[in-house]
C-alpha cells in the first residue's frame, strides 16, 4: 500500500494527522557533490498510531527524523505540524513547536545526571511555564504510570538502562506533546528490557493518543506497531 493510500483510509478512521510530510526533499553537498536523501517523501502521523521506521543505515532515517522534529528545515515540500505548515516558519515560531508539540527519545537517555527521575520529568514542563507543584504532580503520576513510582527520587546513575529510558519517554511526553519521536530508544538494552520499554511507549502512545514515529532495527518490536515504513530511493514506502 502506498503512503498516500494508506492516509486516506487511517485518515478516515483516525482524524486528521498529528503530522504529515508532504513531498519533502533533503540533499547535502558532499566532496563537492550534490547527495540527495528525501527525493518527495511523503508520510502521515495519525493519533494515537505507532509507525515503526525500518532502514539500512544510509537510507535517511535521521535526515527524516530530523526534519520531523523541526531541526532541520526540507529543501522543497512542506511539513505538518497540527495542520499548520512549518517550512516558512522563523526559529523562534519552530522551538516552540518543538518544545510543546514534538518530544524526543533517543539511544541515549540524556537525562540530567544532577537531577532526580521526577526532577528530570518536571524540568520541560517549567520551562514551558507550568509551576512548579504542578509539574511535580504530572512528573510523578507519569512516572508511576510507567511502573517507576518508587524511583522518584533516584538520580539516573541509580537507575537500570531499562528505567533511565522509561524516564526519558515519561520527559517526553511531559507537555502533552501532539508527536513523539524514538531514534533506536531501546538500541543499548538487551531484549526483554527492550520489550518493557517498548510496552512503556506502546501504553503512553495508546493512552494519551499521540502519534509515535520509532526508528528502530529491532523487528520483533516493529512488527508490534501499528504500521511499519521504510526508506526507498528516498521515499517512504509503506509495508505490510
Amino acid at each position: 500500500m502506498s503512503d498516500r493510500a494508506a492516509n486516506l483510509v487511517y485518515g478516515q478512521l483516525l482524524r486528521e494527522p498529528a503530522m504529515q510530510l508532504e513531498r519533502v526533499q533533503r540533499a547535502y553537498e558532499q566532496a563537492g557533490e550534490r547527495l540527495e536523501i528525501l527525493r518527495g517523501c511523503d508520510l502521515s502521523l495519525f493519533p494515537g498510531q505507532s509507525v515503526a521506521l525500518i532502514a539500512p543505515s544510509g537510507t535517511g532515517k535521521s535526515t527524516l527524523l530530523h526534519l520531523a522534529g523541526l531541526l532541520e528545515n526540507p529543501d522543497g515540500g512542506e511539513i505538518y505540524c497540527g495542520g499548520r505548515p512549518t517550512s516558512h516558519m522563523n526559529d523562534a515560531e519552530r522551538t516552540a513547536i518543538r518544545r510543546t508539540d514534538i518530544g524526543f527519545v533517543y539511544q541515549f537517555h540524556h537525562l540530567l545526571p544532577e537531577f532526580s527521575a521526577q526532577e528530570n520529568v518536571m524540568l520541560p514542563q517549567m520551562v514551558r511555564g507550568l509551576h512548579k507543584g504542578e509539574a511535580a504532580a504530572r512528573a510523578a503520576q507519569l512516572l508511576d504510570y510507567l511502573g517507576l513510582g518508587h524511583r522518584l527520587t533516584h538520580r539516573p546513575g541509580q537507575l537500570s538502562g531499562g528505567e533511565q529510558q522509561r524516564v526519558a519517554i515519561a520527559r517526553a511526553v511531559a507537555n502533552g506533546p501532539r508527536v513523539l519521536l524514538a531514534d533506536e530508544p531501546t538500541g543499548n538494552l538487551d531484549p526483554k528490557t527492550s520489550a518493557h520499554v517498548f510496552d512503556a511507549l506502546d501504553r503512553i502512545v495508546k493512552a494519551s493518543g499521540l502519534a509515535a514515529l520509532v526508528a528502530t532495527h529491532n523487528l520483533d518490536l516493529a512488527a508490534r506497531m501499528d504500521r511499519r515504513v521504510t526508506l526507498r530511493d528516498g521515499l517512504a514506502v509503506e509495508l505490510p
